[in-house]
């Protein structure tokens, strides 16, 4: 029986989630912009040594499905939660987002990995990386940006958050790995390689 993790997907409208989500299921870029009410993928993947199934739930961003969300985020055991580096606004509704989290589960530390999305589009960025960075690590999370579009850091984005999962999980345990966990904590992001116009995974 392989060991299954729940991701929800969360983020403002138009951020490219659904995208960042097909192009992680299925490795193609979904262009036109469909609003998502609620979609459900399993995908069987390895992380680490360890054969694993993600069951990933791709929210809608609309406020009007505010109760719907959470009832999603109650299920949810760790969160990729999207803005796109081309909207300051989504930066800022991310906050809003991660407050609902941290509300609907009752817990002082849950998996959170924040994803600066749509990277490719340099020339219209609005929200610098260490903007991106300097969000993520007020709120101890963890930092990618990402590109749906030129496939950059997707598969990364799924599978560092697993490995928060994993590390949470472990820190439950062990007083000790929490420290570990805390110190690397917002430490790995994607930063814009400027002579390639791409993202790069730093460590």
């Amino acid at each position: 029986m392989l060991k299954e993790y729940k991701i929800v997907v969360v983020g403002g409208g138009g951020v490219g989630k659904s995208a960042l989500t097909i192009q992680f299921i299925q490795s193609h870029f979904v262009d036109e912009y469909d609003p998502t009410i609620e979609d459900s993928y399993r995908k069987q993947c390895t992380v680490g040594n360890e054969q694993v199934v993600l069951d990933i739930l791709d929210t809608a961003g609309q406020e009007e499905y505010l109760a719907m969300r959470e009832q999603y985020m109650r299920t949810g055991e760790g969160f990729l939660l999207v803005y796109a580096i081309n909207s300051k606004n989504s930066l800022d509704e991310s906050q809003v987002f991660y407050e609902q989290i941290q509300r609907v589960k009752e817990a002082d530390h849950v998996p959170v990995l924040i994803v600066g999305n749509k990277c490719d589009l340099e020339s219209e960025r609005q929200v610098s990386y260490e903007e991106g960075l300097a969000f993520a690590r007020s709120l101890g999370c963890s930092f990618l940006e990402t590109s749906a579009k030129q496939r950059i850091n997707v598969g990364e984005a799924f599978y560092s958050l697993v490995r928060n999962i994993n590390q949470q999980a472990a820190a439950a345990d062990d007083p000790a790995v929490a420290l570990d966990a805390a110190a690397v904590s917002g430490d790995a992001g994607a930063k814009p390689d400027k002579k390639k116009g791409r993202c790069c995974v730093i460590v």
